[in-house]
Protein backbone atom coordinates (compact mmCIF):
# COMPACT_ATOMS: atom_id res chain seq x y z
CA UNK A 1 0.00 0.00 0.00
CA UNK A 2 1.38 3.40 -0.95
CA UNK A 3 1.68 6.18 1.59
CA UNK A 4 -1.50 8.20 1.63
CA UNK A 5 -3.71 5.38 0.29
CA UNK A 6 -6.76 4.61 2.41
CA UNK A 7 -6.56 1.23 4.15
CA UNK A 8 -9.45 -0.89 5.44
CA UNK A 9 -7.54 -4.18 5.66
CA UNK A 10 -7.02 -3.69 9.40
CA UNK A 11 -10.74 -3.62 10.20
CA UNK A 12 -12.01 -6.71 12.03
CA UNK A 13 -15.39 -7.91 13.27
CA UNK A 14 -16.68 -6.88 16.67
CA UNK A 15 -16.97 -9.51 19.38
CA UNK A 16 -19.77 -9.67 21.93
CA UNK A 17 -17.32 -9.91 24.85
CA UNK A 18 -14.79 -7.41 23.55
CA UNK A 19 -16.03 -4.40 25.49
CA UNK A 20 -17.18 -1.01 24.15
CA UNK A 21 -17.05 -0.87 20.38
CA UNK A 22 -15.00 2.32 20.27
CA UNK A 23 -12.28 0.58 22.28
CA UNK A 24 -12.48 -2.47 20.00
CA UNK A 25 -11.81 -0.16 17.04
CA UNK A 26 -8.73 1.22 18.83
CA UNK A 27 -7.70 -2.39 19.49
CA UNK A 28 -7.98 -3.17 15.77
CA UNK A 29 -5.60 -0.28 15.07
CA UNK A 30 -3.09 -1.31 17.75
CA UNK A 31 -3.05 -4.90 16.56
CA UNK A 32 -2.54 -3.86 12.93
CA UNK A 33 0.26 -1.47 13.88
CA UNK A 34 1.95 -4.17 15.93
CA UNK A 35 1.62 -6.63 13.02
CA UNK A 36 2.89 -3.93 10.60
CA UNK A 37 -0.29 -4.14 8.55
CA UNK A 38 -0.56 -0.43 9.35
CA UNK A 39 2.60 1.68 9.24
CA UNK A 40 3.48 5.28 9.87
CA UNK A 41 2.01 7.42 7.10
CA UNK A 42 -0.86 5.08 6.22
CA UNK A 43 -4.07 7.02 5.76
CA UNK A 44 -7.16 5.94 7.65
CA UNK A 45 -10.65 6.17 6.15
CA UNK A 46 -12.85 9.16 6.90
CA UNK A 47 -14.86 8.59 10.03
CA UNK A 48 -18.21 8.35 8.22
CA UNK A 49 -16.83 5.76 5.78
CA UNK A 50 -15.49 3.65 8.62
CA UNK A 51 -18.80 3.96 10.49
CA UNK A 52 -20.64 2.65 7.43
CA UNK A 53 -18.12 -0.20 7.00
CA UNK A 54 -18.54 -1.28 10.64
CA UNK A 55 -22.26 -0.64 10.90
CA UNK A 56 -21.96 1.75 13.86
CA UNK A 57 -22.93 5.35 14.40
CA UNK A 58 -20.52 8.18 13.66
CA UNK A 59 -20.14 9.03 17.37
CA UNK A 60 -18.57 5.63 18.05
CA UNK A 61 -15.91 6.12 15.38
CA UNK A 62 -15.26 9.71 16.48
CA UNK A 63 -14.70 8.50 20.03
CA UNK A 64 -12.35 5.77 18.76
CA UNK A 65 -10.26 8.24 16.73
CA UNK A 66 -10.07 10.58 19.73
CA UNK A 67 -8.84 7.77 21.98
CA UNK A 68 -6.32 6.63 19.33
CA UNK A 69 -4.93 10.17 19.09
CA UNK A 70 -4.66 10.26 22.89
CA UNK A 71 -2.55 7.11 22.68
CA UNK A 72 -0.36 8.74 20.00
CA UNK A 73 -1.45 6.24 17.35
CA UNK A 74 -2.91 8.79 14.94
CA UNK A 75 -2.27 12.29 13.72
CA UNK A 76 -4.71 14.59 11.95
CA UNK A 77 -3.44 16.55 8.92
CA UNK A 78 -6.35 18.85 8.28
CA UNK A 79 -8.04 18.38 4.94
CA UNK A 80 -5.56 15.64 4.00
CA UNK A 81 -7.14 13.30 6.52
CA UNK A 82 -6.04 11.14 9.48
CA UNK A 83 -2.82 9.11 9.34
CA UNK A 84 -0.93 6.56 11.40
CA UNK A 85 1.55 8.55 13.47
CA UNK A 86 5.29 8.03 13.46
CA UNK A 87 6.63 6.56 16.70
CA UNK A 88 6.91 9.43 19.12
CA UNK A 89 10.13 9.62 21.08
CA UNK A 90 9.68 11.29 24.45
CA UNK A 91 13.12 12.55 25.38
CA UNK A 92 12.03 13.44 28.90
CA UNK A 93 10.48 10.16 29.98
CA UNK A 94 11.89 6.68 30.33
CA UNK A 95 9.70 3.85 29.04
CA UNK A 96 9.30 1.70 32.10
CA UNK A 97 9.77 -2.03 31.48
CA UNK A 98 10.90 -2.57 35.06
CA UNK A 99 7.71 -2.39 37.14
CA UNK A 100 5.49 -5.48 37.26
CA UNK A 101 1.96 -4.17 37.00
CA UNK A 102 -0.99 -5.53 35.01
CA UNK A 103 -1.56 -4.01 31.56
CA UNK A 104 -4.58 -1.85 30.78
CA UNK A 105 -7.55 -4.18 30.29
CA UNK A 106 -8.62 -5.00 26.76
CA UNK A 107 -12.10 -3.81 25.87
CA UNK A 108 -12.83 -2.06 29.17
CA UNK A 109 -13.27 1.65 29.82
CA UNK A 110 -11.49 1.93 33.16
CA UNK A 111 -12.62 5.51 33.74
CA UNK A 112 -16.27 4.49 33.55
CA UNK A 113 -15.62 1.39 35.65
CA UNK A 114 -14.07 3.41 38.47
CA UNK A 115 -16.82 6.03 38.44
CA UNK A 116 -19.53 3.39 38.57
CA UNK A 117 -17.71 1.36 41.24
CA UNK A 118 -17.16 4.27 43.62
CA UNK A 119 -20.76 5.40 43.05
CA UNK A 120 -22.02 1.94 44.08
CA UNK A 121 -19.81 1.94 47.16
CA UNK A 122 -21.14 5.33 48.26
CA UNK A 123 -24.75 4.20 47.70
CA UNK A 124 -24.33 1.05 49.78
CA UNK A 125 -21.93 2.30 52.46
CA UNK A 126 -22.01 4.80 55.30
CA UNK A 127 -19.58 7.57 54.32
CA UNK A 128 -18.70 8.20 57.98
CA UNK A 129 -17.66 4.57 58.34
CA UNK A 130 -15.53 4.78 55.20
CA UNK A 131 -13.60 7.69 56.70
CA UNK A 132 -12.84 6.26 60.15
CA UNK A 133 -10.54 3.62 61.63
CA UNK A 134 -11.20 -0.04 60.88
CA UNK A 135 -10.06 -3.25 62.50
CA UNK A 136 -7.15 -4.96 60.80
CA UNK A 137 -7.85 -8.01 58.68
CA UNK A 138 -11.00 -6.67 57.07
CA UNK A 139 -14.72 -6.87 57.75
CA UNK A 140 -16.72 -10.06 57.27
CA UNK A 141 -17.72 -8.83 53.80
CA UNK A 142 -14.06 -8.16 52.93
CA UNK A 143 -13.01 -11.62 54.11
CA UNK A 144 -15.88 -13.23 52.21
CA UNK A 145 -14.78 -11.38 49.08
CA UNK A 146 -11.25 -12.68 49.59
CA UNK A 147 -12.50 -16.25 49.95
CA UNK A 148 -14.55 -15.82 46.77
CA UNK A 149 -11.61 -14.38 44.84
CA UNK A 150 -9.26 -17.18 45.91
CA UNK A 151 -11.70 -20.01 45.20
CA UNK A 152 -10.36 -20.77 41.68
CA UNK A 153 -6.94 -21.49 43.19
CA UNK A 154 -7.77 -22.88 46.61
CA UNK A 155 -11.34 -24.14 46.34
CA UNK A 156 -13.67 -23.40 49.24
CA UNK A 157 -11.87 -21.35 51.90
CA UNK A 158 -13.20 -20.61 55.36
CA UNK A 159 -13.50 -16.82 55.32
CA UNK A 160 -12.43 -16.74 58.97
CA UNK A 161 -8.95 -17.78 57.79
CA UNK A 162 -8.73 -14.86 55.31
CA UNK A 163 -7.08 -11.54 56.17
CA UNK A 164 -7.53 -8.47 53.96
CA UNK A 165 -4.26 -6.51 54.02
CA UNK A 166 -3.08 -3.20 52.51
CA UNK A 167 -0.91 -4.79 49.82
CA UNK A 168 1.37 -7.82 49.64
CA UNK A 169 4.49 -6.00 50.81
CA UNK A 170 2.98 -5.16 54.19
CA UNK A 171 1.64 -8.72 54.45
CA UNK A 172 5.08 -10.20 53.74
CA UNK A 173 6.73 -7.90 56.29
CA UNK A 174 4.13 -8.81 58.93
CA UNK A 175 4.70 -12.52 58.31
CA UNK A 176 8.48 -12.16 58.53
CA UNK A 177 8.15 -10.12 61.72
CA UNK A 178 5.69 -12.50 63.37
CA UNK A 179 7.14 -15.85 62.30
CA UNK A 180 10.87 -15.25 62.86
CA UNK A 181 13.16 -13.58 65.39
CA UNK A 182 16.03 -11.15 64.68
CA UNK A 183 19.05 -12.97 63.28
CA UNK A 184 17.08 -16.01 62.10
CA UNK A 185 17.36 -17.44 58.61
CA UNK A 186 14.65 -17.44 55.96
CA UNK A 187 15.10 -19.95 53.13
CA UNK A 188 14.25 -19.04 49.54
CA UNK A 189 15.23 -19.88 45.98
CA UNK A 190 18.47 -18.26 44.70
CA UNK A 191 16.45 -15.60 42.87
CA UNK A 192 13.63 -14.07 44.91
CA UNK A 193 11.26 -11.10 45.00
CA UNK A 194 13.24 -7.99 46.04
CA UNK A 195 10.44 -6.90 48.40
CA UNK A 196 11.03 -10.00 50.51
CA UNK A 197 14.79 -9.34 50.56
CA UNK A 198 14.21 -5.73 51.60
CA UNK A 199 11.79 -6.64 54.40
CA UNK A 200 14.15 -9.31 55.74
CA UNK A 201 17.13 -6.94 55.73
CA UNK A 202 15.20 -4.14 57.44
CA UNK A 203 13.98 -6.53 60.14
CA UNK A 204 17.39 -8.09 60.76
CA UNK A 205 16.71 -11.48 59.20
CA UNK A 206 19.04 -13.32 56.81
CA UNK A 207 17.81 -14.86 53.56
CA UNK A 208 19.73 -17.91 52.32
CA UNK A 209 19.26 -19.44 48.88
CA UNK A 210 18.34 -23.10 48.46
CA UNK A 211 19.68 -24.85 45.38
CA UNK A 212 17.21 -25.46 42.57
CA UNK A 213 16.91 -27.81 39.62
CA UNK A 214 14.59 -27.78 36.60
CA UNK A 215 11.56 -28.25 38.88
CA UNK A 216 12.46 -25.52 41.36
CA UNK A 217 13.66 -25.66 44.97
CA UNK A 218 15.23 -29.05 45.76
CA UNK A 219 13.47 -30.78 48.68
CA UNK A 220 16.66 -32.51 49.86
CA UNK A 221 18.56 -29.22 50.01
CA UNK A 222 15.62 -27.54 51.75
CA UNK A 223 15.71 -30.17 54.47
CA UNK A 224 19.51 -29.98 54.82
CA UNK A 225 19.62 -26.19 55.11
CA UNK A 226 16.59 -26.04 57.40
CA UNK A 227 18.32 -28.38 59.82
CA UNK A 228 21.72 -26.69 59.46
CA UNK A 229 20.42 -23.15 60.08
CA UNK A 230 17.49 -24.09 62.33
CA UNK A 231 15.30 -22.18 59.89
CA UNK A 232 11.57 -22.03 60.54
CA UNK A 233 10.35 -19.99 57.56
CA UNK A 234 10.54 -20.60 53.78
CA UNK A 235 9.57 -18.16 51.05
CA UNK A 236 8.37 -19.44 47.67
CA UNK A 237 6.73 -17.92 44.58
CA UNK A 238 5.95 -21.19 42.80
CA UNK A 239 3.72 -20.03 39.91
CA UNK A 240 5.20 -17.85 37.14
CA UNK A 241 8.02 -17.07 39.51
CA UNK A 242 9.31 -13.52 39.71
CA UNK A 243 11.69 -13.09 37.92
CA UNK A 244 12.25 -16.39 36.05
CA UNK A 245 8.58 -17.11 35.05
CA UNK A 246 9.21 -20.74 36.12
CA UNK A 247 6.22 -22.70 37.45
CA UNK A 248 6.92 -25.45 39.96
CA UNK A 249 5.20 -28.71 38.93
CA UNK A 250 2.68 -30.45 41.18
CA UNK A 251 5.02 -33.30 42.12
CA UNK A 252 7.65 -30.89 43.44
CA UNK A 253 5.02 -28.92 45.36
CA UNK A 254 3.94 -32.11 47.09
CA UNK A 255 7.57 -32.95 47.93
CA UNK A 256 8.19 -29.48 49.40
CA UNK A 257 4.98 -29.78 51.41
CA UNK A 258 6.12 -33.12 52.81
CA UNK A 259 9.38 -31.60 54.03
CA UNK A 260 7.51 -28.69 55.61
CA UNK A 261 5.18 -31.06 57.45
CA UNK A 262 8.03 -33.27 58.62
CA UNK A 263 10.14 -30.37 59.97
CA UNK A 264 7.20 -28.16 61.01
CA UNK A 265 8.35 -25.38 58.66
CA UNK A 266 6.18 -22.41 57.85
CA UNK A 267 5.97 -21.45 54.16
CA UNK A 268 5.05 -18.05 52.75
CA UNK A 269 3.51 -18.86 49.37
CA UNK A 270 3.58 -15.61 47.42
CA UNK A 271 1.19 -16.30 44.53
CA UNK A 272 0.29 -13.11 42.64
CA UNK A 273 0.32 -14.63 39.14
CA UNK A 274 -1.67 -17.87 39.55
CA UNK A 275 -4.68 -16.44 37.71
CA UNK A 276 -2.54 -15.66 34.65
CA UNK A 277 -1.52 -19.28 34.09
CA UNK A 278 -4.02 -21.59 32.38
CA UNK A 279 -1.95 -24.60 33.48
CA UNK A 280 -0.97 -23.73 37.06
CA UNK A 281 -0.94 -26.66 39.50
CA UNK A 282 -2.79 -26.33 42.77
CA UNK A 283 -0.99 -23.99 45.20
CA UNK A 284 1.33 -25.29 47.90
CA UNK A 285 -1.40 -24.39 50.38
CA UNK A 286 -3.45 -27.23 48.93
CA UNK A 287 -0.71 -29.74 49.82
CA UNK A 288 0.21 -28.29 53.23
CA UNK A 289 -2.78 -26.33 54.58
CA UNK A 290 -1.40 -26.42 58.14
CA UNK A 291 2.00 -25.02 57.12
CA UNK A 292 1.38 -22.41 54.42
CA UNK A 293 0.57 -18.70 54.61
CA UNK A 294 -0.98 -18.09 51.20
CA UNK A 295 -0.54 -14.50 49.93
CA UNK A 296 -2.35 -13.19 46.86
CA UNK A 297 -2.33 -9.53 45.84
CA UNK A 298 -4.64 -7.73 43.44
CA UNK A 299 -1.84 -5.32 42.51
CA UNK A 300 -0.42 -7.78 39.95
CA UNK A 301 -3.66 -9.03 38.43
CA UNK A 302 -6.11 -6.10 38.70
CA UNK A 303 -5.01 -2.61 39.78
CA UNK A 304 -2.11 -1.56 42.05
CA UNK A 305 -4.19 1.36 43.32
CA UNK A 306 -6.66 -0.99 45.01
CA UNK A 307 -3.93 -1.71 47.60
CA UNK A 308 -5.52 -5.00 48.59
CA UNK A 309 -3.94 -8.38 49.25
CA UNK A 310 -5.35 -11.47 50.90
CA UNK A 311 -3.55 -13.79 53.30
CA UNK A 312 -5.01 -17.20 54.02
CA UNK A 313 -3.77 -18.33 57.41
CA UNK A 314 -2.67 -21.93 58.00
CA UNK A 315 -5.37 -24.17 59.41
CA UNK A 316 -5.78 -24.02 63.21
CA UNK A 317 -3.42 -21.05 63.56
CA UNK A 318 -4.45 -17.95 65.50
CA UNK A 319 -4.36 -14.65 63.65
CA UNK A 320 -3.51 -12.31 66.53
CA UNK A 321 0.25 -12.55 66.13
CA UNK A 322 0.18 -11.70 62.43
CA UNK A 323 -2.36 -8.90 62.89
CA UNK A 324 -0.30 -7.47 65.76
CA UNK A 325 2.80 -7.41 63.56
CA UNK A 326 0.81 -5.77 60.76
CA UNK A 327 -0.54 -3.07 63.06
CA UNK A 328 3.00 -2.17 64.14
CA UNK A 329 3.59 -0.41 60.83
CA UNK A 330 0.22 -0.07 59.08
CA UNK A 331 -2.99 0.23 61.05
CA UNK A 332 -5.49 -0.75 58.38
CA UNK A 333 -6.26 -1.01 54.69
CA UNK A 334 -7.64 2.13 53.04
CA UNK A 335 -11.39 1.72 53.69
CA UNK A 336 -12.60 3.21 50.39
CA UNK A 337 -10.31 1.07 48.24
CA UNK A 338 -11.05 -2.05 50.27
CA UNK A 339 -14.78 -1.38 49.95
CA UNK A 340 -14.40 -0.89 46.19
CA UNK A 341 -12.48 -4.18 45.91
CA UNK A 342 -15.15 -6.00 47.92
CA UNK A 343 -17.92 -4.45 45.83
CA UNK A 344 -16.24 -5.45 42.55
CA UNK A 345 -15.62 -9.04 43.66
CA UNK A 346 -19.17 -9.53 44.89
CA UNK A 347 -20.85 -7.97 41.82
CA UNK A 348 -18.61 -9.67 39.23
CA UNK A 349 -16.79 -6.54 38.04
CA UNK A 350 -13.43 -7.87 39.27
CA UNK A 351 -13.86 -11.05 37.21
CA UNK A 352 -14.66 -9.03 34.08
CA UNK A 353 -11.70 -6.75 34.71
CA UNK A 354 -9.42 -9.74 35.20
CA UNK A 355 -10.56 -11.26 31.91
CA UNK A 356 -9.76 -8.03 30.06
CA UNK A 357 -6.34 -7.83 31.70
CA UNK A 358 -5.54 -11.46 30.92
CA UNK A 359 -6.55 -10.97 27.29
CA UNK A 360 -4.24 -7.97 27.01
CA UNK A 361 -1.41 -9.71 28.90
CA UNK A 362 -1.48 -12.75 26.62
CA UNK A 363 -1.60 -10.52 23.54
CA UNK A 364 1.44 -8.60 24.79
CA UNK A 365 3.33 -11.82 25.46
CA UNK A 366 2.70 -12.96 21.91
CA UNK A 367 3.88 -9.59 20.57
CA UNK A 368 7.01 -9.80 22.72
CA UNK A 369 7.75 -13.28 21.43
CA UNK A 370 7.49 -12.13 17.83
CA UNK A 371 9.39 -8.91 18.41
CA UNK A 372 12.30 -10.38 20.37
CA UNK A 373 12.37 -13.63 18.40
CA UNK A 374 13.00 -15.77 21.47
CA UNK A 375 11.03 -19.03 21.51
CA UNK A 376 11.58 -19.44 25.25
CA UNK A 377 9.44 -16.39 26.06
CA UNK A 378 6.07 -17.35 24.63
CA UNK A 379 5.06 -19.97 27.21
CA UNK A 380 5.54 -17.87 30.34
CA UNK A 381 1.92 -16.71 30.50
CA UNK A 382 2.40 -13.84 32.97
CA UNK A 383 3.14 -10.13 32.79
CA UNK A 384 6.93 -10.29 32.57
CA UNK A 385 9.71 -12.01 30.63
CA UNK A 386 13.06 -13.39 31.70
CA UNK A 387 15.61 -12.82 28.95
CA UNK A 388 19.22 -13.96 28.82
CA UNK A 389 21.67 -11.35 27.57
CA UNK A 390 24.45 -12.09 25.10
CA UNK A 391 27.77 -12.98 26.73
CA UNK A 392 29.30 -9.56 26.02
CA UNK A 393 26.90 -7.88 28.48
CA UNK A 394 26.93 -7.73 32.25
CA UNK A 395 23.53 -7.15 33.82
CA UNK A 396 24.28 -3.87 35.56
CA UNK A 397 25.99 -2.45 32.47
CA UNK A 398 23.05 -3.31 30.27
CA UNK A 399 20.53 -1.76 32.69
CA UNK A 400 22.50 1.46 32.85
CA UNK A 401 22.99 1.66 29.09
CA UNK A 402 19.30 0.95 28.50
CA UNK A 403 18.36 3.75 30.89
CA UNK A 404 20.60 6.14 28.96
CA UNK A 405 18.57 5.24 25.88
CA UNK A 406 15.20 5.75 27.58
CA UNK A 407 14.40 2.16 28.56
CA UNK A 408 14.06 0.91 32.13
CA UNK A 409 14.58 -2.79 32.91
CA UNK A 410 15.86 -4.83 35.88
CA UNK A 411 18.84 -7.17 35.90
CA UNK A 412 19.15 -10.50 37.69
CA UNK A 413 21.28 -8.88 40.39
CA UNK A 414 18.20 -7.20 41.92
CA UNK A 415 16.79 -10.65 42.71
CA UNK A 416 19.93 -12.44 43.90
CA UNK A 417 19.88 -14.03 47.33
CA UNK A 418 23.32 -13.60 48.86
CA UNK A 419 26.47 -13.38 46.77
CA UNK A 420 25.78 -16.33 44.47
CA UNK A 421 24.80 -15.62 40.87
CA UNK A 422 21.46 -17.38 40.62
CA UNK A 423 21.27 -16.84 36.86
CA UNK A 424 23.68 -19.71 36.26
CA UNK A 425 26.54 -17.46 35.18
CA UNK A 426 24.59 -15.67 32.43
CA UNK A 427 23.32 -12.14 32.78
CA UNK A 428 19.52 -11.86 32.58
CA UNK A 429 17.00 -9.05 32.56
CA UNK A 430 13.38 -9.02 33.60
CA UNK A 431 11.16 -7.25 31.10
CA UNK A 432 7.78 -6.13 32.44
CA UNK A 433 5.04 -5.81 29.83
CA UNK A 434 2.22 -4.04 31.65
CA UNK A 435 3.42 -0.48 32.23
CA UNK A 436 3.54 0.58 28.56
CA UNK A 437 0.49 2.60 27.67
CA UNK A 438 -0.22 0.69 24.47
CA UNK A 439 0.93 -2.31 22.44
CA UNK A 440 2.32 0.19 19.94
CA UNK A 441 4.61 1.72 22.56
CA UNK A 442 5.56 -1.71 23.90
CA UNK A 443 6.59 -3.11 20.51
CA UNK A 444 8.77 -0.08 19.79
CA UNK A 445 10.42 -0.38 23.21
CA UNK A 446 11.06 -4.11 22.76
CA UNK A 447 12.61 -3.56 19.34
CA UNK A 448 14.97 -0.99 20.77
CA UNK A 449 15.79 -3.29 23.66
CA UNK A 450 16.54 -6.18 21.31
CA UNK A 451 18.78 -4.01 19.16
CA UNK A 452 20.67 -2.81 22.23
CA UNK A 453 21.22 -6.39 23.44
CA UNK A 454 22.87 -7.31 20.14
CA UNK A 455 25.38 -4.47 20.20
CA UNK A 456 28.95 -5.36 21.03
CA UNK A 457 31.77 -3.55 22.75
CA UNK A 458 29.51 -1.67 25.17
CA UNK A 459 31.01 -2.67 28.48
CA UNK A 460 33.67 -0.02 28.43
CA UNK A 461 31.22 2.87 27.97
CA UNK A 462 29.58 2.41 31.37
CA UNK A 463 31.51 3.36 34.48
Amino acid sequence: MGRGDISLDWVSDFTSDGGPRYLQIVGFMEQAISDERLKAGDRLPPQRLLADRLGVDLTTVTRAYTEARRRNLLEARGAAGTFIASPRVDLTQVIDLSMNIPPPPAGIDLDDLLRQGVSQVLIHSDVDLLMTYHLGGGSSADRAAGAMWLAPALGKVDEERVLACPGAQSALAALVLSQTRPGEVILAEPLAYPGLLTAAAQLGRQVIGVETDVDGMRPDMLETLARTHKARLVYLNPTLQNPTTHTMPATRRAEIAAVAARLDLRIIEDDPYWLFSPYAPKPLAHYAPRNVFYVSTLSKCLLPGLRTAYVVMPEAMAQEEVLGALRSFVLMSTPLMTALTTQWIHDGTAASLLEGIRTEAWARLELAYRTLGDSQLVDSGGIHLWKALPAHWRGADFVQKARMEGLNVVSHQAFQVGADDGAGGAAHIRISLGRSRSRFELVNALRRLGELAQRRGQREVVV
